[in-house]
């Protein structure tokens, strides 16, 4: 029998919902925990970089998300519309309502490709491509493959979004090709990056920096993709000026790879739960809601300033756990997140940079190896390693190097 109101409802079940319903029932078994989650396929996305740079099968990149619900936890297979976290309510789509006595909302962020006029009408034709859709990863490698000679445009739009790195390895694992073909010097690479430096975090400028010299990349900052006319393989970006002003320009392509804007989900970005910029505001350590107290959230739709990828959900998962687990007997919060993420850039089919770090840039190695220098080990720890990781450990709530700070 469904249970009218629940010990936890969790709002997605993607990395974050599943690893943080896993980690509560592994605490606490007897919990009534709803998982609320519309789709069933779930995506192993970090893996999506690598399709595109025809390193992984695509195939092993999607389960059932029915075979992946934790043991004790019930699937609602619906879609989540609206919060009402006064009243410790969530909306269905059907109309109905779930009150619970703790929320999780881990339901992920959404690509916003309307926000690119054109870009929706091109994708998967005319060379326009994205490795941030399941569909298209493939066509990713299908489009690198095919050119031969021309102009390769690869973009990355304003912050935040899911694995800051990943622009710039489609861009990275395409040279490569190119160059083991012999191809790149026939190509014009161009990087567009609506910010202002090449990666957040400045310890692994200067490794990236020899990737770039190396592929002959051009590197435009500042420069936002704002249209795309794919019949015509053009492409519009808007350039911003030192002194704030912005100028628009058209640059022709044969293949171009897209990463569209990121936000919230609208039902997060209404509620009383969204911080000014829409993400679910959190205490940056303890990832409980700053008004609701028995709100928590993780994931890409977490309000945190961490770089949003699948490690961070392996270092907020346990986090999210021990503090609604203390919560349920009435005590304070006691364990800490320090702002983990982790992206393993590849800068070549073979080579990894595995940069990982917290809050403030702060560098977190979880190897004691010099986390600036391109690794094989890395890389075979990227294809190999982490999709096991991911799917045989976090989705089962087992913490491998997860291990939460204190308060």
């Amino acid at each position: 029998m469904t249970p009218t109101l629940w010990d936890v409802v969790v709002i997605g079940g993607g990395a974050a919902g599943i690893a943080a319903a896993a980690s509560l029932l592994k605490r606490k078994p007897h919990l009534s925990v709803a998982i609320v989650e519309p789709n069933d396929r779930h995506f192993y996305q970090p893996a999506w970089t690598l399709v595109g740079g025809g390193c992984f099968n695509p195939a092993n990149t999607c389960k059932a998300t029915g075979k992946l619900i934790p043991n004790g936890a019930k699937w609602l297979r619906t879609r989540v519309t609206s919060l009402q976290p006064e009243h410790n309510q969530v909306t269905l789509e059907d109309g109905q309502s779930l009150s619970y006595q703790f929320l999780v909302v881990a339901p992920g962020l959404e690509l916003n490709l309307g926000a690119i006029a054109g870009l929706e009408n091109s994708l998967g034709k005319h060379g326009v491509t994205s490795n941030y859709l399941f569909e298209l990863a493939p066509y990713t490698w299908e489009c690198v493959q095919q050119l031969k000679r021309g102009r390769a445009l690869f973009t990355q739009p304003p912050m935040p979004i899911k694995c800051a790195g990943a622009p710039q390895k489609a861009m990275y694992l395409s040279c490569h090709h190119w160059e083991e073909t012999g191809t790149l010097g026939n190509i014009d690479v161009q990087f567009h990056n609506a910010g202002a430096v090449l990666f957040g975090v400045a310890d692994f400028v200067p490794p990236l920096m020899e990737y770039v010299k190396r592929y002959n990349a051009n590197l435009n900052f500042n420069s936002t993709l704002i249209a795309v006319d794919g019949p015509a393989r053009e492409a519009t970006f808007r350039r911003t000026n030192g002194d704030g002003t912005s100028t628009d320009h058209t640059e022709p392509f044969d293949m171009l790879h897209v990463v569209p804007p990121q936000r919230a989900p609208q039902f997060v970005r209404d509620s009383e739960l969204a911080n000014e910029t829409g993400w679910v505001a959190v205490d940056e350590a303890t990832l409980q809601h700053p008004r609701f107290a028995n709100v928590f959230s993780l994931g890409d739709a977490c309000g945190a300033s961490n770089a949003k990828t699948a490690a961070a959900v392996r270092k907020q998962a346990p986090v999210v756990a021990e503090n609604l687990c203390a919560a349920l007997e009435n005590r304070a919060p006691t364990a800490r997140y320090e702002g983990y993420g982790a992206c393993p850039l590849t800068v070549e089919k073979g080579k990894v940079v595995l940069a990982e770090f917290g809050y403030q840039g702060k560098l977190q190695p979880s190897f004691p190896l010099d986390p600036t220098v391109p690794r094989s080990s890395m890389w075979w720890l990227k294809r190999h390693a982490m999709p096991k990781i991911y799917f045989e450990l976090m989705l089962k709530g087992h913490e491998w190097l997860a291990r939460p700070g204190k308060l």
